[in-house]
């Protein structure tokens, strides 16, 4: 065959062979093959093409047809339900990835109905069973259950958190109240104790002073919180005394029982009215709710006894006749007057009473009668005591009355007392 016109050998199909590469500025240009069936001479004995990069005479197989002649020969890695697909750095073409292991095939389990449908992505599909891929995660990642590390919702941790927050406001105001109460009860009653024991020391000294008249003389003005007599009543124990101040404020109350400074003194006709606490503060008057008809309630003073005896309660003088008329403590034991109900003028004294704070008539003289007429030599000789009610509240008073049913001088050598200091318990 003739050769090419300018000296080029043409090649057997007729064709001129390809030009060379021109040449610009000493370099190469390098020019894009372009894509191209394979010569059959260099086709696999079943007509498939070789893959790219095979040997073949001259050189090795082209790419496919429609393969840019770049593109990176590393091969990517299978999808996997384990492992995110990862796609190989092109800055490093030499570098291969492994590929990951096939997924394994699918059991079914006791929550499937049957064989699962293959959806053509490697996934099962359970039918309506069928859970989200990221429900769960293989061993590498950890078994992952969105129902176990579920967070609570935030409804749900505002009313936990008040729950919390109420109950430890609740142990706080217990721990508070536990004190408040240890605080009242105890300690304030070794501080009373304390006063006691000092005013009725300063009591003794005074009674037992030396005077100018041998027949001494009672007192009758006394200072805030002065000492001004001794209280005793048998039915509550042998051990029952408290010295009484004068005053019924808290300063003097927190020292033993006040005397009202408008009423009667002991042993005078009116009302001798006393004011005691009932919880705390030496608690003095804590068991007046435990007297009964006709128990005594004695008062000594420098120069005498005065022994007094409650009066019947309203429950008491309906039956009184069939119940306690004939007791001896009633009938006037030991040459004292008898105790029987009161009427007339003294119709509203009673044994044990509950009352408001406001209602103070009850320390009137003719208690319960503040504007009786009665003349100040016609009243009787009277003791009002007064607590509060219930116990550990003030928002009552309880209110004990009794009668003076006899009076007994002192002697020089203090040894005779009543008897009825014997009646205890």
């Amino acid at each position: 065959m003739p050769p090419a016109p300018g000296g080029r050998r043409r090649r057997p199909d007729g064709d001129a062979p390809p030009p060379p590469p021109a040449r610009s500025g000493g370099r190469r240009r390098r020019v894009e093959p372009e894509a191209f069936d394979l010569p059959t001479d260099i086709n696999r004995p079943d007509g498939d093409l070789l893959d790219p990069g095979t040997p073949v005479p001259g050189g090795v197989a082209p790419p496919r047809r429609g393969a840019p002649v770049d593109a990176p020969t590393e091969v990517l890695a299978p999808a996997t339900e384990v492992i995110p697909r990862i796609r190989p750095d092109l800055d490093k073409p030499t570098e291969r990835i492994a590929a990951a292991p096939a997924p394994t095939a699918f059991v079914p389990g006791p929550e499937t109905d049957g064989d699962p449908i293959d959806r053509g992505d490697g996934h099962a599909d359970h039918g309506e069973d069928d859970h989200d891929e990221d429900d769960h995660y293989d061993d590498e990642y950890g078994d992952y259950d969105e129902d176990e590390d579920t967070e609570p919702a935030p409804e749900a941790s505002r009313v936990a958190k008040a729950i919390t927050a109420a109950g430890e406001v609740m142990v706080t105001l217990g721990v508070v109240v536990l004190l408040f109460v240890v605080y009242e009860v105890w300690i304030t009653d070794l501080i009373s104790a304390g006063k006691q024991d000092d005013v009725t020391s300063a009591l003794d000294e005074q009674w037992n002073a030396p005077g100018d008249d041998p027949q001494r003389q009672q007192r009758f003005e006394f200072a805030e919180g002065e000492g001004m007599a001794k209280l005793y009543i048998p039915a509550l124990g042998e051990d029952y005394k408290f010295t009484v101040v004068e005053g019924t404020t808290d300063a003097d109350l927190e020292i033993g029982p006040g005397h009202y400074k408008n009423s009667a003194l002991p042993g005078q006709r009116g009302n001798f009215a006393v004011a005691g606490h009932r919880v705390g503060k030496g608690a003095p008057f804590n068991d007046l709710d435990l007297l009964q008809a006709c128990d005594a309630i004695v008062v000594e003073t420098q120069t005498s006894w005065f022994v007094y005896r409650m009066l019947p309660t309203d429950a008491d003088a309906r039956t009184w006749a069939q119940s306690k008329a004939a007791d001896p403590k009633c009938a006037g034991k030991d040459g004292g007057s008898k105790v029987e109900p009161l009427g007339g003028e003294y119709a509203k004294a009673t044994g044990r009473q509950i009352v408001t704070p406001q209602q103070s008539e009850v320390v009137a003289p003719v208690p319960g009668k503040v504007d009786s007429t009665l003349a100040k030599d016609e009243r009787l000789k009277l003791i009002t005591l007064t607590t509060c009610h219930p116990k550990f509240s003030n928002k009552e008073r309880m209110i004990l009355q009794g009668v003076m049913v006899r009076e007994q001088p002192k002697t020089a050598d203090h040894t005779v007392v009543p008897v009825e200091l014997g009646e205890t318990g």
